[in-house]
């Protein structure tokens, strides 16, 4: 695989591209790949599901709709007891 260096970034940009990358859970070089493949390849579904762009409607309504109501209800059992 080859590698690539860029100089002579502005500093700002360098730490847009750090905090870009921790707020997708990834390192800044897997970050800049996915950038790179992107712009390059138009592969804009290298961009992450979780990522900050989608809002919160977006993420819930793509939740599968499984199971059914009585499975989310909330058993009121006593509680056990419990040694400490």
């Amino acid at each position: 695989m080859a590698q690539l260096t860029v100089r002579n970034l502005d500093d700002g940009l360098v730490e847009l591209l750090d905090e870009r990358a921790a707020s997708r859970g990834h390192s800044a070089e897997e970050e800049h790949r996915q950038i790179l493949q992107a712009a390059l390849q138009g592969k804009e579904s290298l961009v992450s599901a979780a990522s900050p762009s989608r809002g919160l409607a977006q993420h819930l309504t793509s939740i599968p709709d499984v199971g059914h109501g009585e499975d989310f209800d909330r058993h009121h059992d006593d509680p056990r007891p419990v040694d400490l």
